[in-house]
């Protein structure tokens, strides 16, 4: 879900160091062989207009790295992906998750029907093995986002008079169908994925699920409410985006663009004002505040620094209490993927999605305990929060938001940690971080010692605010940053970075794309979000904005190393209207799976009248967000 609003703080971009063009031309000149030639290297292909199963001719081999037939660009109704692969369709909105869920009746939802089945808009996906059979991973627990509704395609009959069409009931389904679901699945004798209906992990977390605040930030005044006068106690999450799994098997639910929850209108001189512009409250993308104080700012004007948090949910446990871990900030956050460092401390990378915020890391002060999962259940609550200034010169300065360093003192209004956590955004703008074109997924890399972030796109960046590590003004289509940290020491303070792709048409002068030659015409792409390393330590990316191109949203397969660093393969295609999300890979390498999220979201499309109808196509449905299991005919892994 994009956010329209953009950071304006002052905080200056990197073109008022001396020499700035000169050090990114510099700094890019040795790689523009990816973008010379980029076109003279695309090869010609047939197009494809069949559902499913599709092939555009063989790209040609990418240093080893892949194997596959690369699907067209297209714009259709449904999804693709290569020859000799199949898609289980997973789970759908609304399916049983329990014995006792009743059938998915979309005119006649009910909140209570709602949290017994599957969410809406799933995005993140993070799967916990429970089971191999001959190497083969067969079992598992698949731990599943729920970012925000679509009200007017998954409503009948409201567009015509929206907002004033919702009820107070309506609004309590859109809650329900927020937070997140985990559930058992397990491979049948046909090799297909499938959920285990009513097995005693499944659970929904909603918009309304008790949860505790901990860490630096827990029982601040500013997170007390007339609800919770102590400041440790909130009701739900939204708007979760990407996530994480733990090395601990504990699943991290990010929240990210909480600001359109709230209603309301404080004077400017409310002691909340200037926090709440900061992160774009109120946004009023939804109604709930018309019929519950706490979003409604006139009625609870802290209730929105209780948002912005990483929750962590013990998946095996279902009457487990998720906890919001203040120690790793408050913004919008995108991603919670977390990596052991060389010295066995536990370090997390997070991006904050809104054009021009800033790249994060969370290093824990305690190490991880293998074989003890009990010994590390509170590792989150302790650590240092870093930012990432990117130098022209290649290199990377992580910034400690921590009280009393630099700027953070009272002199700049902050009472301590708690209160730096709350504000993350205006302490990370007060040490000089580097303004992002969007950065959300964020994700290391165990095999390489390195992190890739994906910077989803910025059209609003103008020329003077270039700068090395955001090169293009106008940046449409985005690119993707490799971070190198040092002899793969995670929780480094000083690392590099290289920009690995620019995205966008090779073949167009103006659009300032830069790819390895071996990309063909398919295997480009626009607006990388989210993405995921499989276990052979190849990159696959995740769009949302790739319409913009002339082609559906997707997942490409992008080279790494040696001569295939820098080539995209085109892998999967989402229908009409969609997003791709998750992706993610079982521990084998023989499933990935992907979110499809607002399916049929096109420009105009309501209810009765969607872009597509994916995945039933039936008239009597509407489209629904849905997981696919993508596999090889043949068992192998993904991408062989």
């Amino acid at each position: 879900m994009i956010d329209q609003s953009e950071n304006t703080s002052v905080n200056p971009h990197s073109e008022s160091r001396p020499g700035i063009q000169d050090l990114i031309a510099e700094r890019l000149s040795r790689r523009s062989f990816l973008a010379a030639g980029a076109a003279a290297g695309a090869v010609g292909v047939a197009g494809c207009t069949q559902a499913g199963p599709e092939q555009a001719g063989d790209g040609g081999p990418h240093a080893g790295s892949v194997s596959f037939s690369e699907i067209t660009r297209d714009v259709s109704d449904t999804i693709a992906y290569p020859d000799g692969y199949g898609a289980d369709l997973l789970i759908r909105w609304g399916d049983a998750l329990f014995a006792d869920s009743p059938a998915f009746n979309p005119e006649s939802q009910s909140a209570a029907a709602q949290a017994r089945q599957f969410g809406y808009n799933n995005d993140y996906i993070g799967f916990i093995e429970m089971d191999r059979i001959d190497g083969r991973v067969t079992r598992g627990i698949l731990c599943v986002n729920h970012e925000y509704t679509n009200t007017l395609l998954m409503f009948p009959g409201i567009a015509e008079s929206f907002p004033d069409s919702m009820t107070a009931e309506l609004c309590a389904v859109e809650q329900a169908a927020h937070g997140g679901t985990i559930m058992e699945i397990e491979r049948g004798a046909d090799g297909a994925w499938a959920p285990v209906v009513g097995s005693p992990v499944n659970r929904r977390v909603t918009a309304r699920t008790p949860m505790q605040i901990t860490g630096p930030a827990a029982g601040h005044q500013r997170l007390r409410t007339n609800a919770d006068p102590t400041g440790t106690r909130v009701f739900g999450t939204i708007n979760n985006c990407a996530g994480g799994i733990t090395p601990w098997g504990t699943y991290l639910m990010a929240e990210e663009n909480f600001n359109g929850y709230f209603l309301g209108d404080l004077a400017d001189d409310h002691p909340e004002a200037a926090n709440h512009a900061r992160y774009g409250v109120p946004g009023g993308w939804y109604q709930w505040g018309r019929f519950e104080d706490r979003f409604n700012l006139n009625a609870e004007p802290r209730e929105p620094n209780r948002f912005g948090w990483v929750v962590e949910v013990d998946p095996r446990d279902p009457s487990s209490t998720p906890k919001k871990r203040t120690a790793l900030g408050r913004f919008k956050h995108e991603g919670a993927e977390s990596v052991v460092a060389p010295d066995g401390r536990v370090v997390l990378y997070m991006g904050d999605d809104q054009r021009f915020d800033y790249v994060y890391k969370f290093v824990t002060a305690g190490t991880f305990a293998p074989g003890d999962r009990a010994a590390n259940m509170n590792l989150l609550d302790d650590g240092t929060l870093y930012v990432a200034r990117f130098d022209a010169d290649g290199t990377l300065a992580w910034l400690p938001l921590t009280f009393g360093t630099g700027p953070l003192t009272e002199a700049n209004g902050f009472d301590g940690q708690g209160e730096v956590l709350i504000e993350a955004r205006r302490a990370a703008d007060l040490l000089g971080a580097t303004p992002m074109d969007r950065p959300e997924d964020v994700e290391p890399s165990p095999q390489t010692g390195r992190a890739y972030v994906m910077l989803t796109n910025n059209h609003r960046r103008t020329e003077d605010q270039v700068d090395a590590a955001n090169p293009r003004a106008e940046n449409w289509h985005g690119h993707i940053i490799e971070i190198i940290e040092p002899d793969g020491d995670f929780a480094a303070t000083s690392s590099r970075w290289e920009i690995l792709v620019r995205c966008g048409d090779p073949s167009d002068p103006e659009a300032g794309a830069m790819w390895n030659p071996a990309t063909s015409e398919n295997g480009w792409f626009g607006s990388p979000d989210n993405c995921a390393i499989d276990p052979d330590g190849r990159l696959w990316v995740a769009t949302d904005g790739n319409p913009r191109t002339g082609a559906n949203d997707g997942i490409w397969s992008l080279g790494l190393e040696g001569e295939e660093r820098g080539a995209g393969r085109a892998f999967f295609r989402a229908p009409a209207g969609a997003e791709v999300c998750g992706p993610k890979f079982t521990g084998d390498g023989r499933t990935l799976f992907a979110a499809v999220q607002h399916p049929g979201d096109t420009d105009g499309a309501t209810y009765e009248a969607p872009g597509t109808r994916w995945p039933d196509f039936d008239d009597a449905m509407p489209p629904r967000p849905s997981v696919v299991a993508l596999r090889k005919h043949d068992d192998g892994p993904v991408g062989s």
